[in-house]
């Protein structure tokens, strides 16, 4: 009987490549910088809109452009900001105090720089976590007179609410603290000359 001699087969262990992992290495690296070049991009759009949602709300409000506020009843010429939509209030656990507040001079002049610094702020990337919180307060107060939970308004007609909860207060009030948190004023604003200021570098709230 003849006998096949085979030969030997070493199945041993072999050490990776170093060429193949600095590859792949370098490969994952590349896809991790574009995501975060992606991801800011994205973050810097979302605030630039959203920064021309506020900004624009002032202007409309103070000249009156005949959209949300008719020509003629701006601000300059003596119409108030908030006696449509504070007296209009009748729903909420702080009705009679919205209505109380509507056309005060200082909730006019408080409402309207706050969208002002708001706009400002997000269309230039600076000052960002003072924004989300100035923000988040007035989106706090606006979802409080809007009053989702409610069914009913306070002469028992349906209020027309369609979520007892999430409102586009909340999305925006959501945005601008996503804004702050992710630094999106680095790109496509002033948000790195900022930080690099004495005061602001001091004080890591301002940024």
């Amino acid at each position: 009987m003849a006998l096949h001699e085979h030969p030997h087969r070493h199945t041993g262990f072999r050490f990776p490549s170093l060429r193949r992992s600095r590859t792949a290495s370098a490969s994952g690296e590349a896809v991790t910088a574009s995501a975060r070049a992606v991801s800011s991009y994205v973050f810097a759009g979302l605030r630039l809109l959203t920064g021309f949602v506020f900004l624009w709300a002032f202007l409309d409000k103070t000249v009156g452009f005949g959209y949300a506020t008719q020509s003629g009843k701006g601000w300059i010429d003596g119409g108030s900001p908030t006696k449509g939509f504070l007296s209009g209030v009748a729903a909420g656990p702080m009705e009679s105090t919205f209505h109380d507040w509507a056309g005060a001079g200082w909730a006019d002049w408080l409402f309207m720089l706050g969208l002002l610094a708001i706009g400002l702020a997000l269309i230039s990337g600076i000052a960002l976590r003072l924004a989300a919180i100035a923000g988040t307060a007035m989106m706090a107060l606006m979802w409080i007179a809007e009053w989702p939970p409610a069914k009913h308004l306070s002469d028992g007609s349906a209020s027309m609410s369609t979520n007892p909860f999430a409102d586009y207060h909340l999305i925006y009030a959501v945005v601008l603290i996503a804004l702050a948190v992710a630094g999106a004023g680095a790109t496509w604003g002033l948000g790195k000359a900022w930080a690099r200021l004495p005061f602001v570098s001091r004080n890591a709230w301002l940024r």
